[in-house]
């Protein structure tokens, strides 16, 4: 883990709620593991529960599980985990995912269909002429109770043949919960998709 895990790198925890979703900046890395401050109150985090922990490397997006050994105030000890694995290069995992949304903004409604979407964005398909300008209100239904409701901003427009616009855009105004909802949701889609 020593050569994995590098002091002052920032270190994504995710444990079985992910209300309780929180991060932290690793102070130390011997070969039991590794020690960090916590940016957040450690609410719902629990010692020798195992939790999910993610960072960004520079040889991709570091994930594996493990446990707390320790938590004292904001600082908490991590045993090395068994294993770990890299997902992909890219900052954030991006899935499949076909559902209807709508987007709103200044009282207008704009009906559009999810491609993919990561912690990052998401990209949509629609029939309608979306102003590349403005900033949109978009609710996401992950799940049955699980809704992540943010702002949407457009990057990239393209229009086929038939009239359809394929957009690229970014989650903005997203709460760190949300975001780490989002990590964590694509990232156990594409796992299951690996293992099928």
């Amino acid at each position: 883990m020593r050569e994995l895990i590098k002091k002052d790198q920032i270190v994504d925890i995710v444990p079985q709620d992910f209300k309780n979703s929180n991060k932290g900046k690793v102070l130390s890395v011997d070969m039991e593991g590794f020690t960090m401050e916590l940016k957040y109150q450690p609410k719902g985090l629990i010692q020798n529960h195992i939790c999910d922990f993610y960072s960004l490397t520079d040889n991709g997006y570091l994930y594996f599980e493990s446990y707390i050994k320790d938590l004292t105030n904001n600082v908490i000890s991590i045993a090395n985990p068994i294993k770990h694995r890299f997902l992909q290069r890219r900052k954030f995992t991006r899935i499949t995912f076909l559902s209807d949304i709508e987007l709103s903004c200044s009282g207008n409604i704009y009906k559009a269909r999810t491609l993919d979407i990561s912690a990052g964005g998401m990209k949509i398909s629609t029939k309608e002429n979306i102003n590349i300008e403005n900033e949109y209100d978009v609710t996401l239904k992950l799940e049955s109770e699980l809704l992540i409701k943010c702002k949407y901003r457009l990057i990239r427009v393209e229009k086929n043949d038939a009239g359809i616009y394929t957009i690229s855009g970014r989650f903005t105004c997203l709460s760190n919960v949300d975001k780490m909802t989002l990590v964590q949701f694509c990232m156990k889609k594409n796992m299951e998709n690996i293992n099928k």
